[in-house]
């Protein structure tokens, strides 16, 4: 299954400096898309869905305050991160009050914007799989109460997981063929993203793959450096 890239709207009106940071992020497997100003950006904006916006804040014709008021009054839950040449105490803090996720100064370390990014996107995936309320999944020829901690096959009887356990299983269910990233999981589950835990939930893995065990479609695939997913073959 093809992954999913996150989709980047990047509104710089530099034209040298924006082509290079969009080569540079798609380079890093974002799919982005560049607008010159903050009209052509509000333009883009409203025509396409985004996981994340970069403003540039001094533009011609409308700035990048402006953009990002009217980018809340349409979607108050997409991440904004001003790009400014200022390092004013009252921009930044303007720049909070529109709603920013976050901020950077030019010029900027490539590497720390990229995690910045990656940081921001995992937190808003977090916050969004706290608010699902599902607890019945189907997962092949299993059934999933998240509820009731139950794990059945095939309408056997349900083997009752552990809290850990189920609130792993459940992730992964709601990722299903998508990744999961490990620190959603880590920062979720346990609270804490250290060598400690991230031992501790792949031990939980190997608990769950020998409970999915029972059905060959179904596996848990270990994506090296990023997280697992939970295939389910058709």
């Amino acid at each position: 299954m093809e992954e999913h890239k996150k989709r980047i709207l990047l509104v710089e009106d530099d034209p040298n400096f924006g082509t290079v940071l969009k080569d540079y992020l798609m380079m890093n497997d974002y799919d982005v898309t560049h607008a010159k100003n903050g009209m052509e950006g509000f333009e883009k904006f409203k025509k396409d869905d985004f996981d994340l916006c970069i403003l540039d804040v001094m533009m011609p014709y409308k700035d990048g305050f402006t953009l990002a008021k009217e980018i809340r009054e349409k979607n108050t839950d997409v991440p904004i991160v001003f790009l400014t040449a200022k390092t004013m105490k009252e921009d930044v803090l303007k720049g909070y009050k529109v709603g920013a996720d976050d901020y950077l100064n030019k010029p900027f370390d490539s590497e720390v914007l990229l995690m910045k990014i990656k940081a921001i996107i995992q937190r808003k995936a977090t916050e969004t799989v706290s608010d699902s309320k599902q607890f019945e999944f189907k997962i092949g020829g299993f059934d999933l109460n998240s509820k009731l901690r139950f794990l059945s096959h095939n309408g056997a009887d349900p083997v009752k997981l552990s809290p850990k356990e189920n609130e792993l299983l459940r992730l992964l269910a709601l990722h299903e063929n998508d990744l999961m990233p490990r620190e959603l999981a880590l920062t979720k589950i346990w609270r804490d993203d250290n060598y400690f835990t991230s031992r501790s939930m792949d031990v939980y893995i190997a608990k769950l793959r020998k409970y999915l065990k029972l059905d060959p479609k179904v596996e848990i695939l270990n994506i090296h450096g990023e997280g697992f997913r939970l295939v389910v073959n058709s």
